[in-house]
């Protein structure tokens, strides 16, 4: 059987991070199974759902760099196709016209809360014949078994049984020839071909219903696997006081895509003791047997990890383009031509100390800023007159050195040394009048990068 899974967000607001979780499960799972992996648009509600965050859910899953096959499917847009199928199920009896006003059933419901009795709703109408039927308008409901247990074999959660006497007769089509939400999810999944429903466990008590649709239709049930929620650091559901929700907020953060999608995959989902892998691992590796069924906890210092590791590992054309990114986001002008090409040759010694991306270009302060730096302020303590003096010293003799890591290094000890100094003494003045920052490489790294007449120039301008 070829896998095919899908995502189906809600387009009402941005991409949560719990949501590009679920997306990632289901991107992963289809990908190392050679699969495919769609993506289908929620927008039935019409009244909470924009283009906006629309757009906002495509953009945040291109940045992730979660890829699906097609075009992003719209279920409003299929609303014939659901009261399609909805008809098709009362002509075979697996469905039945329900008058009920909304009225009555909220009557019944207030009596049966005042008795102590049960408050599903049972339809009166359930089994009159056609011939019965008024003249009015009317929902189609679905002719659900009263006897017996529904029980589906999820991946994640195990055996899980409702007992059918518990569940109601849900509505597939309203009075206005609209489909429910629960209707139009079984439709679109199974005529996009979906074999598994990955998604969070708050979804779990669907599934029942959504299987007697499944099972009325005479389709195949998917292989639902239900992971369960991502929780803050205090083990509370994920909300605003937590931080950050939505995936543009990490992006703007200075998280990388690569570094994202290795944490999420490692929230709630382990191989070994694995924690840092390369996405062609996690493709071969991830599998829904290992998916924890506690919630998994949002770890930020874990998170930015992570991300340091995925920075360190990152060839330099996939850094500058998120760089690129990043800096669109948190009103950072954008490196100018200039700028780039400076960068990109200084990569190699940035990238492996940085935590994230801003984290990055503070460090690359001494290759993106210009001349001439201002020494005052923070640096005065470095660069007092006494320090100047032996950077002045030292212009003659860098001028005459061999430009490569040993010899310099030999000159600089060579120098503390004659001035019984320790070379820390030395490097810190150093740093700071070729760097014009607290932050950056190390004093040899950057004499490389910069190369010797930039080195000397900045010297001279002390």
């Amino acid at each position: 059987m070829s896998v095919v899974t899908r995502f189906a967000p809600s387009p009402t607001g941005f991409l949560h991070i719990g949501g590009a979780r679920t997306a990632l499960f289901n991107w992963l799972y289809a990908r190392g199974r050679g699969g495919k992996f769609l993506l289908r648009i929620e927008d039935t509600d019409r009244a909470r759902s924009t283009p906006e965050a629309t757009q906002a859910i495509l953009d945040g899953l291109t940045w992730l760099g979660l890829d699906w096959d097609g075009d992003a499917v719209s279920q409003f847009e299929r609303a014939a196709r659901h009261a399609e199928v909805a008809h098709q199920m009362l002509a075979d009896g697996t469905a039945y016209k329900c008058f009920s006003t909304q009225e009555e059933i909220q009557a019944f419901r207030e009596k049966a809360k005042a008795e102590g009795t049960s408050t599903l709703f049972r339809s009166p109408w359930r089994d009159v014949p056609d011939s019965e039927h008024p003249d009015a308008p009317f929902v189609i409901r679905l002719k659900a078994p009263r006897e017996g247990q529904t029980t589906i074999q999820d991946a994640v959660q195990g055996e899980v049984s409702w007992a059918n006497d518990a569940l109601d007769d849900m509505i597939l089509l309203r009075s206005d020839g609209t489909p429910t939400y629960m209707h139009a999810v079984v439709v679109d999944d199974h005529d996009m071909g979906v074999t598994h429903v990955i998604r969070g466990d708050d979804h779990l008590a669907n599934a029942a219903r959504q299987t007697l649709v499944y099972q009325a239709m005479g389709w195949d049930v998917p292989v639902f696997a239900h992971i369960p929620l991502i929780h803050g650091p205090d083990g509370k559901k994920l909300s605003k006081r937590h931080g950050a929700l939505g995936v543009e907020e990490y992006a703007a953060m200075g998280y990388t895509p690569a570094g994202l999608r290795n944490y999420l995959a490692r929230l709630g989902w382990s191989h070994g003791d694995d924690e840092v892998f390369t996405d062609a691992q996690a493709r071969e590796w991830f599998d829904l047997g290992r998916i924890g069924k506690a919630p998994a906890r949002l770890d930020f210092k874990k998170m930015e990890h992570v991300t340091a590791q995925h920075i360190a590992m990152s060839d330099d054309e996939t850094l500058m383009r998120d760089l690129a990114h990043f800096t669109s986001l948190d009103g950072t002008p954008n490196l100018s031509a200039p700028q780039h090409e400076k960068l990109k040759p200084a990569l190699s010694c940035l990238k492996e100390r940085a935590k994230s991306l801003p984290d990055l270009l503070e460090k690359a302060h001494f290759i993106l800023a210009e001349r001439p730096f201002d020494y005052s302020g923070k640096f005065a303590n470095s660069l007092d007159t006494v320090s100047r003096g032996i950077l002045k010293e030292l212009t003659p003799q860098l001028q005459s050195v061999s430009w490569s890591r040993e010899p310099l290094e030999a000159l600089i000890a060579d120098i503390a040394e004659a001035r019984e100094m320790k070379l820390g003494k030395l490097l810190g003045p150093f740093r700071a009048a070729i760097s014009g920052s607290p932050a950056s490489p190390s004093v040899f790294d950057m004499m490389l990068i910069l190369g010797r007449d930039e080195t000397l120039a900045r010297l001279g301008d002390l």
